[in-house]
């Protein structure tokens, strides 16, 4: 994807993400920006500039909030996709922006959905500080991971994703997903002893668990010409996840990324089926 295009889709991202910032401004709704995103507002004062995507946590309370706001707006400009009503989704949500497309690969087959260009909003869980029960929240998120991945076009990479792989085919994963994001859930009325978690998608373990102070109260960070709400400690969270996070990678990694088919920034997504 030529430097051109991946700037006018990291537009309309921003365009998105202006909305849900207001939203989220005006009733008191915390977000923070997570990830990449996280990493580009600290090293690069917005977009990593090969990056063509933005991604925030919610805690499930704030999702919620957030849902029932967005749910009683007059637009006609956004729609938000969840996971809980979008079949064989991952646990998060986008805001998608009508009017535009974003076609993936792992959904190229699927015409009911929207495919608009949007926003990730992942769901930051509270867990207990036992390494144990930690340990047992990770394989439960890898597991409804691995079942989510295996009902797309998903090509493992590894042996091991293999016989993972077939090894699903055997067993009610329905209803053991549903059993995994229960207890996934399970904590989210703890009030002292607690970290947050996020292990959904491709999160290492380490990588995933969190000090509670790192998600109190949002700071503001600069992300290119507007303020988005950051972690309390984002240094920390970014050390935490990334290591020497203001080493930019070897040149031939700085590629802008690849995350769908089909882009267009002035065309509806449904022109292409």
């Amino acid at each position: 994807m030529n430097q051109q295009l991946i700037k006018d889709v990291q537009n309309k991202i921003l365009e998105i993400m202006v909305f849900i910032d207001k939203i989220c401004r005006e009733h008191q709704i915390v977000y923070y920006i997570m990830g990449g995103t996280a990493l580009g507002a600290v090293r690069h004062g917005g977009f990593i500039p090969w990056d063509d995507d933005l991604d925030i946590f919610m805690t499930p309370d704030n999702y919620d909030k957030f849902k029932n706001v967005f749910n009683t707006i007059n637009n006609d400009q956004f729609v938000l996709q969840e996971w809980s009503i979008t079949e064989n989704y991952l646990e998060y949500a986008k805001v998608r922006m009508n009017g535009t497309t974003f076609i993936e690969e792992v959904f190229k087959d699927r015409k009911e959905m929207h495919h608009g260009i949007y926003v990730d909003i992942m769901i930051l869980h509270k867990c207990p500080t036992s390494r144990f029960m930690q340990k047992i929240i990770y394989y439960e998120s890898k597991f409804v991971t691995l079942v989510a991945l295996s009902q797309r076009n998903w090509k493992p990479k590894t042996g091991l994703q293999k016989v993972a792989l077939k090894m699903l085919k055997i067993l009610p994963n329905n209803l053991l997903s549903n059993l995994c994001y229960k207890r996934i859930y399970k904590y989210e009325d703890l009030k002292r002893d607690y970290a947050h978690c996020y292990w959904i998608t491709k999160a290492k373990f380490h990588q995933g668990i969190f000090d509670k102070e790192m998600f109190m109260e949002p700071v503001d960070v600069a992300f290119e010409d507007i303020k988005l709400m950051g972690p309390t400690d984002i240094k920390k969270y970014l050390k935490l996840r990334y290591g020497n996070y203001m080493k930019l990678p070897p040149e031939e990694q700085r590629k802008s990324a690849i995350h769908a088919e089909i882009y267009d920034t002035g065309v509806s997504f449904d022109s292409y089926f």
